[in-house]
């Protein structure tokens, strides 16, 4: 638990109810594995009828979320905050701890040899944490686009998944993004951009996973307004409604099923098998390395050929 209090601050009626509301969600998600940004809070919130859903009562449940954590009332660990975060170099403390850590975080890639190179895509920066858990799983990589992605990044990944339809393997995005107008526009933008820059459309796949119509008439997410100032507003109402849904109002857990299943529709499971087992006996190979370090350095360092030398001069003594 990280419950810090850094204010005074009683809370009472309708506010207390809400803490306490707020403390069970997260519980219930941590023990799953999960942290949870305040959007997806906000959600579960109202996908369980306990807000409204409108602009207000999230920004009540912000500020009330902020107050609570600053009393000491909600732990700081459950609630994440993933577009803004300290990047640097990371340090080792021994070659040893440095190659027992490689060891336990090593593993071969999985998808060289297999007939698809599979990426899953995001509309979301806010959602990344949550795609890492699921690609981490199944070894495939992520990009969060953070809505129409730039000129820059598309240019990149053309380039990348060029040179992997040149080592003859299909490629193929699995994409995660809202259902509004804009955000199925960005199917459309993601296929164009990247045919024009020089993906071959015929050895390439571009699947939206999430959010679907189909998805949305199972899971029954909480519905927003459409932005009808959006350019893309009219065809999509006429084919909608004037309703649009937010990929962060479903649960993280589905969201990393949708990834992992789908992901493994495209792997050859004989091909993951050897993989596995190639970096299985590697990573053991690795771990013996780290437990006789000591060893390897002193046989690097010639200890054992100072002591045949030593042998050696004793013989010599004895001869002369």
């Amino acid at each position: 638990m990280a419950l810090e209090q850094f204010i005074d601050k009683n809370f009472r009626g309708k506010s207390e109810e809400r803490i306490e509301q707020a403390r069970e969600i997260m519980d219930e998600y941590s023990a799953k594995g999960f942290d949870l940004t305040l959007r997806q809070l906000y959600y579960q919130f109202v996908s369980r009828d306990l807000i409204e859903n409108t602009q207000r009562s999230y920004k009540q449940l912000g500020s009330l979320v902020t107050d609570a954590r600053l009393a000491g009332r909600l732990d700081w660990g459950m609630l994440k905050d993933r577009t803004r975060s300290l990047r640097g170099r990371g340090w080792s403390y021994s070659p040893e701890l440095a190659i027992r850590h490689t060891a336990y975080t090593y593993q071969e890639n999985m998808w060289s040899n297999q007939p698809y190179h599979v990426e899953v895509w995001v509309e979301k920066e806010a959602l990344s944490s949550v795609v890492w858990d699921a690609a981490y799983d199944v070894g495939i990589s992520y990009f969060a686009c953070k809505g129409y992605a730039s000129a820059s990044a598309m240019y990149q990944a053309a380039k990348r998944l060029q040179r992997y339809q040149q080592e003859g393997r299909q490629v193929v995005i699995l994409y995660l993004g809202d259902h509004d107008p804009s955000g199925l526009d960005m199917d459309r933008d993601i296929r164009e951009r990247l045919s024009l820059m020089g993906v071959d459309s015929s050895v390439f796949i571009f699947e939206r996973i999430g959010l679907t119509m189909e998805q949305i008439e199972h899971f029954q997410p909480p519905p927003n307004p459409a932005k009808l100032t959006d350019a893309r507003a009219e065809d999509y109402v006429a084919e909608h409604g004037a309703v649009s849904w937010e990929l962060d109002a479903l649960a993280p857990e589905v969201i990393v099923e949708l990834i992992k299943e789908k992901a493994i529709e495209y792997r050859d499971e004989d091909v993951y098998q050897f993989n596995k087992e190639m970096s299985d006996n590697n990573k053991e190979l690795m771990q013996e390395v780290s437990r006789r370090w000591t060893e390897i350095v002193e046989f690097l360092r010639g200890d054992d050929d100072d002591d045949d030398d030593d042998d050696d001069d004793d013989e010599d003594e004895e001869e002369w």
